[in-house]
Formats: C-alpha cells, structure tokens, sequence
C-alpha cells in the first residue's frame, strides 16, 4: 500500500529524460500550442526580472508578473509545512522560467526541488536561475531539471516511492487529467497546490466541459469566480475519493488576470466522515436567492419566490465544494508569517495582509457558497448602492454572517437571504 512506502532522497541513478516531443498535443503541453489555445499567453524576451529581490531571466517561457502573488502564498505555506515538518521535497511539475523553483529553495529553505518542464527548450534558462543556489551531490543534491509531460514526471517518483512534501501543478485551462498521479506521488499529510486557467467553464459557458475535467455541470450564475474555486475544489475531492483519501483546502485565492484560479490543499488518507460540503448550488435569477443543495435534496428543489418546485428562474450547479474556501487558523499563521518576513503594506494591487485577512473572514463556516454585489442588491431594492462596511454592520447588527469577498471588492458573502438583505438595506441605509 501507498502508505507503507518510505519515501527517499533522490539519489545519483536519477536520470534526467528529455521529453519525446515537447510539442505534442497533450494537455500538459498546451503552454507550447499558444496558436491552438484560445488563452493567449503574454512570452516575455529574455531579460533580467526581479521578484522579492531574486533576479532571474524568463527566456521565451511563459511568465507573468501578476501570477507573483500566487507564487508568494505557495512560499509561505511551503515554509509553514517546512518549519512543521523539519523538511520539505517540492515538485514543481511545470516549472516555465524556474522561478517557483528558485523561491521555494531560497524564501521556503526546501531541502530538495524538482523543477520539471515538458519543453526541453527552456533547460538553459531555468539551469541558470537555479545555479544560483548551489546543487550539491548524490544524497545532498538540492535541485535537478527534468523534461517530461507532468504526468510521467509524477508516475516515475510514484513508481520508486520517490514521494514530495509539496507539488505545485501551474497549468493552463482546466487540465485535470495529472489530479490521480499528484495525489500518488505526495506524500500522505502533504500539499497539493493545483491552478484552473478556465474561465468560460466556471462561468457557465462551458458546462460540458467543466462536467468532463471536474465532474460539476456548472451554468451562469452572478457569481462565478467563487464558483470556479469552488469547482476546482470539487474535482480534487472527487479524485481523491476514489483513491481513499480526502483533501482540505487551505485556501482559494482568485485573480482576475488569465483568470486564474488556485487552491491549496492537504491531502490525508480516508474518506471524508460525511458529504454535507460537497453538493449542488441553486440560485434564482428572479428574486437573487442562493442555496445548497445536498445529493438527497435533488428532488426537492425550489426557490421560496415561486409557488412551484420546477420554477424555470431557478439555476442549479454541480457537484462541488460548498464548504469554507479557505482554514482560518492556517492562514492566519500564513499572515503572522508575512509580518515577520515584511511582506505587508507594500502598497501594489491588493496588499497581501489585506488579502489574507479577507481570506479569514470568508473562513467562517456558517457562510454559504456565493456573494452579492452591492449594485445588484441595490437595483433590487430600488436604492443607491449602499457603503460596504455599513451594509456589513447592518447584516451583523441582525444576526446574520457577513463578510468581504477577495474575488470581487463591491460584494458581500452572507447568509442573508436576498428578499431580508434588500428589507435591512431599505430599513437601515435608504437615504
């Protein structure tokens, strides 16, 4: 069994293998098909960047400035696992320029990193970013590039007992074809950090497609950046599942460039105790009403403003993760991190403490999947559209849950039903 295996340092017999055609038509390879691809990647002209004050080139690989706030949430959890745990293997399953790699040995100390990438082409650049931080030999070797399709990569460490601490999987679209090797190849306790580039399909435009890669068939609904989150989420659990282990997400993080959607999880072995966090969400595009819905509750599905169970208002979505998007105490640790490193009060885009601490109001458990912007709640109640804190104190002042949404700064998570949200907004804010 899995669980029985030691795993061990990668030792001198490791062989590094060219990938047989980096220009294939695989999945994993779609960063090298940007003409096939309806997402059209930005290749940037070899030059000196800087990131957290590590310079390195990009090459002609894919690189994005605006991607560096997820790399640095994936530094500070590695680095959080690694002062847990006392040590730390990553796989950087596709790698691009090498810079994920480079930072998760020089801001994460891990003690060894395996930066993969299916196009040969790219072994220059991502070596010379690497060489920065010294090699080393045989058991003490810190660092090796490996060309091979993420899958392979995975199976071949799976199949030596070869297993990593932490796998960050950085793809394009909604490839999820590697999920079943990622999960073989961690080790039990471990990190998985997977990406979703799709936003057709976690806006509904795609449901047969999201219903292919994530096993969910996802349709419109005015809150559809949570909802990709929450898919991606979805399809690991699933996976997981039928491998006898079950995920938890640490955290979601969404960012509007790609868009790109990344969660963090740890995975254990053992199904979950029950399924409550992992169903079906309905919302009524007549009243603006959100809820859940349990497997056992499918046939019973309506929507309070209609006299009818079968009201054709009511959109529903599903399968996916209907609990917190993210663990409250673990980020609060990744924001006590941040300080201490000074990674606060920077003053570009979305500050991260400000993001982290978002992040742990959208932890509270009693809050249901979705939000709701502020116009769309003040077009229902015929009003100006309201200041968010007021709105938050007046909801809270009520009894009800509320709290900001890192995905969208004009909106409310809650579990306010919409026809009271729109009473205590009249009541409480009509000017």
């Amino acid at each position: 069994m899995l669980s029985t295996l030691s795993p061990k340092t990668l030792s001198s017999s490791f062989t590094v293998q060219k990938s047989q055609n980096p220009r294939c038509k695989s999945p994993n390879s779609c960063r090298f098909q940007s003409s096939k691809c309806r997402f059209n990647p930005i290749f940037v002209k070899s030059e000196v960047q800087t990131e957290r004050n590590l310079e390195f080139e990009t090459g002609e690989t894919f690189f994005r400035h605006e991607s560096a706030r997820g790399r640095d949430l994936g530094i500070l959890s590695a680095t959080l696992y690694k002062r847990s745990n006392g040590s730390l293997r990553v796989l950087d399953a596709m790698c691009g320029c090498g810079i994920r790699s480079l930072r998760y040995l020089v801001e994460a100390d891990a003690d060894f990193v395996m930066a993969n990438d299916a196009n040969d082409a790219n072994r220059r650049v991502i070596t010379d970013n690497l060489s920065k931080v010294e090699r080393g030999v045989g058991d003490e070797r810190r660092w090796v590039v490996t060309h091979m399709l993420a899958n392979k990569a995975m199976i071949e460490r799976y199949m030596v007992a070869d297993f990593f601490d932490m796998i960050d999987i950085d793809s394009f679209g909604s490839d999820s074809s590697f999920l079943r090797d990622a999960f073989n190849a961690l080790r039990l306790g471990g990190l998985l950090y997977l990406t979703s580039t799709d936003g057709y399909s976690s806006g509904g435009h795609r449901p047969y497609n999201s219903l292919a890669a994530y096993g969910a068939f996802i349709r419109p609904m005015p809150f559809g950046n949570e909802i990709g989150l929450r898919m991606l989420i979805g399809g690991a659990v699933r996976e997981a599942a039928l491998l006898g282990y079950h995920v938890m997400p640490l955290f979601s993080y969404y960012s509007y460039h790609g868009p790109v959607f990344r969660v963090m999880l740890r995975v254990h072995r053992g199904k979950l105790h029950e399924d409550r966090n992992y169903g079906f969400v309905t919302h009524c595009n007549l009243c603006g009403h959100s809820h859940t819905l349990r497997w056992d509750e499918l046939g019973l599905m309506g929507c309070p403003c209609s006299d009818t169970k079968a009201s054709s208002s009511l959109v529903v979505s599903g399968p996916m993760w209907l609990g917190p998007l993210h663990d409250a105490s673990y980020v609060t640790e990744m924001l006590e991190l941040a300080k201490e490193w000074g990674w606060v009060s920077e003053g570009t885009g979305m500050d991260l403490e400000k993001l982290l601490s978002i992040m742990i109001e959208e932890s509270d458990p009693r809050l249901p999947p979705g939000y709701t912007k502020m116009d769309e709640m003040a077009s229902r109640a015929k009003m100006n559209s309201p200041p968010l804190k007021k709105m938050m104190s007046a909801l809270v002042k009520e009894g009800y849950a509320a709290s900001r949404s890192h995905i969208i700064p004009n909106a409310l998570k809650t579990d306010c039903p919409m026809s009271h949200f729109v009473r205590i907004a009249k009541d409480n804010l009509q000017s």
